[in-house]
């Protein structure tokens, strides 16, 4: 693999650490409760988790907009607080449909961090762990919310 392109392992690790709560909690909505956990309330613990994460991933589009020399563009800042502005709202959703439109979020936010992988704004191995961690977190989440709607 030409030098750039390989997900530095530490990466690789801390981003698959950051995806086992949604895995987890997933695990215990599917279940139907885990111990004190009823799956109402990791639903609510899920979609909270969701919503810190994505800001998260909006912030690190932060950080890739103020690294250049240059200034950053309107377009780059703007961008990466829409992740914490929809995560807040979408945080306010209950139940399925609230999954529903983090998991859209999470895959809108892939796809840009793509097309800045694309221009150069981020680095190529950038767009290769997001695709992978992206879409293992909209997996957990369809996960919880094919097995949310039973909680009604």
């Amino acid at each position: 693999m030409k030098p750039g392109r390989a997900i530095p392992a530490h990466a690789l690790l801390l981003g698959a650490a950051g995806v086992l709560p949604f895995a987890a909690l997933a695990l215990v909505i599917a279940l139907g409760g885990l111990g004190l956990l009823a799956p109402e309330q990791a639903e609510r613990v899920l979609r909270l988790y969701a919503a810190l994460i994505l800001s998260f991933m909006g912030g690190a589009q932060w950080g890739l907009a103020t690294a250049h020399d240059q200034g950053p563009s309107a377009r780059a800042l703007a961008v990466s607080v829409l992740p914490a502005l929809f995560a807040w709202a979408t945080f306010l959703i209950p139940g399925g449909p609230g999954l529903l439109a983090l998991s859209a979020a999470f895959l809108a936010l892939m796809l840009y961090d793509l097309w800045t992988v694309r221009r150069g704004e981020a680095p190529v191995w950038y767009g290769r762990l997001r695709i992978g961690l992206t879409l293992a977190v909209v997996a957990a989440l369809q996960v919880a919310l094919a097995a949310s709607r039973g909680l009604g």
